[in-house]
């Protein structure tokens, strides 16, 4: 690292605080500090919803993947974007339309308000481990840069995400996303790829260099293909991180031609990583774990400024992931849980100068116990799966049910979060966190348990169903539905 790389990181951390600061005077209302006013065009849509999904794991786990097993490492993070390109094309209209801001909130108001604390609950904390999971990266990212002790790096990390989200919510988080875009593409795609496969003797010296397997497209197992179209394709369609994208564009097409854009550039980021992580098995075979790959190479093969640069894009895409998962995290702690348990609601439209307050509030709160747990944790692929675990097993069969069947009710979604979220823990103590039975049984439980407890229980009620097909069809709902529909609530 020379001067110059130290200081195209520290003008971009900087950078990030001053946009911080100046999403804060955008911030006028609740629907500007949780969804951006609700008012993304196309182009930056489609950039800060890449930025979310690309982050720490995609980048320095996509070219570990990639060292670890050659071209189809590139699958976990095809999986990503299957995922956000299914939810693009299939259900981002029909979410955008709904006007609410959190995932519990759009169950609330398609079973009437039976569900939402609970689901709430798993909701935040699969956001609050994923904030986790992207925090402890820092480590791995400072120690390269600066040689900083783990907990200094997370705290330093952490310190920047935690302030420009706390100062102007998504606003601040949606005007560093796009810097953190451009920086990643600028960074992974146009420099480290090409650089990093002229320095392994290109394409013909890679593959006599390696084993056949490190070019076949199925090489990583097709059972590890399908739990990661399980869990990440799955996560992407539910997540209250990706939901809370999607809720911050202008209109239907955004949010249907901006996703499908950002889906792409996600297929195209993970056959990126997984060149880069087998050129790094041609120049370092005998690396002393898969995830050092990134690091190794940036450090050993990229030009003086070039390495400051693809060090920030590293750096970059933690923060998105971090960020969106921070304030998603704090949004369903404060208007799911909070607000909830207060016998309090969350109003759609307008904010008043407290509810701005209490937000951040929250932000600032989630941000520190983020913090915390980093510190203490040490196994980041263990809490990401438990996260992803809990939320795919408790939630997708309850929120794909009440988007795609009517037939479902409340006491369907509930048995269906319980069956399937007490699967997938029992499975995970049982047969160890990583193994494949507990997402595949806890899927199948909460389906069974959902479908059954709804057929053998009362229709949800018409009215309730009419609130929400007008709602998912864009019509103006009864005057006084902002206020008090099943959507803002308490469960």
């Amino acid at each position: 690292m020379t001067a110059v790389d130290y200081t195209v990181i520290v003008v971009y951390l900087a950078g990030m605080l001053a946009l911080g600061w100046w999403g804060m005077r955008r911030a006028r209302s609740t629907s500007d500090f949780l969804v951006a006013g609700r008012r993304l065009g196309p182009l930056m849509y489609s950039g800060t919803m890449a930025a979310i999904v690309l982050g720490g794991a995609s980048t320095i786990g996509g070219v570990g993947l990639g060292y670890q097993y050659g071209l189809s490492g590139a699958w976990m993070v095809i999986a990503i974007g299957l995922g956000l390109l299914a939810l693009s094309v299939f259900f981002s209209a029909r979410i955008a339309r709904l006007k609410v801001y959190t995932v519990s909130q759009m169950l609330d108001l398609r079973y009437g308000g039976s569900s939402g604390l609970i689901s709430g609950i798993v909701m935040w904390a699969y956001t609050l481990m994923l904030a986790v999971t992207s925090t402890i990266a820092y480590a791995t990212i400072f120690d390269v840069i600066f040689g900083l002790d783990r907990v200094i790096a997370i705290v330093l990390g952490g310190a920047i995400v935690v302030c420009y989200s706390t100062l102007g919510g998504m606003w601040s988080i949606t005007l560093t996303d796009m810097v953190q875009f451009v920086v990643k593409t600028v960074g992974v795609l146009l420099l480290l790829l090409p650089i990093a496969v002229v320095k392994a003797g290109g394409f013909d010296a890679m593959k006599s260099e390696l084993p056949h397997g490190y070019f076949s497209p199925m090489g990583i197992g097709g059972q590890t293909v399908f739990t990661y179209v399980l869990i990440y394709s799955f996560g992407m369609l539910i997540g209250q991180d990706i939901w809370q994208r999607v809720f911050t564009a202008r209109d239907d097409r955004v949010a249907r031609l901006g996703g499908t854009a950002a889906g792409t550039y996600c297929l195209a980021y993970a056959v990126a990583g997984a060149i880069i992580g087998t050129a790094a098995r041609v120049l370092y075979p005998k690396l002393g774990a898969p995830d050092d790959a990134f690091a190794t190479i940036v450090k050993d093969a990229l030009p003086v400024g070039v390495k400051g640069l693809v060090l920030a894009a590293a750096l970059s895409a933690v923060m998105s992931t971090s960020s969106g998962a921070l304030i998603a995290c704090a949004t369903v702690a404060n208007n799911d849980i909070w607000a909830r348990l207060r016998g309090r609601t969350l109003r759609t439209a307008g904010a008043s100068h407290d509810e701005i307050g209490g937000n951040r509030v929250f932000i600032l709160l989630m941000g520190l116990a983020v913090i915390g747990i980093s510190v203490a944790l040490n196994d980041v692929v263990e809490a990401l799966t438990v996260a992803y675990n809990v939320l795919v097993g408790g939630l997708l069969m309850p929120i794909l049910g009440g988007l795609l069947w009517k037939r479902g009710t409340g006491a369907g979604a509930l048995a269906s979060v319980g069956v399937g979220g007490l699967t997938v823990i029992a499975l995970m103590g049982w047969k160890g966190i990583l193994a494949n039975e507990p997402i595949y049984f806890g899927l199948l439980a909460s389906l069974v348990a959902y479908v059954a407890v709804s057929l053998a229980t009362k229709p949800t009620d018409a009215a309730i169903l009419d609130v929400w097909r007008r709602r998912l069809a864009g019509e103006p709902a009864a005057p006084a539905s902002e206020a008090t529909s099943p959507a803002t609530t308490g469960a």
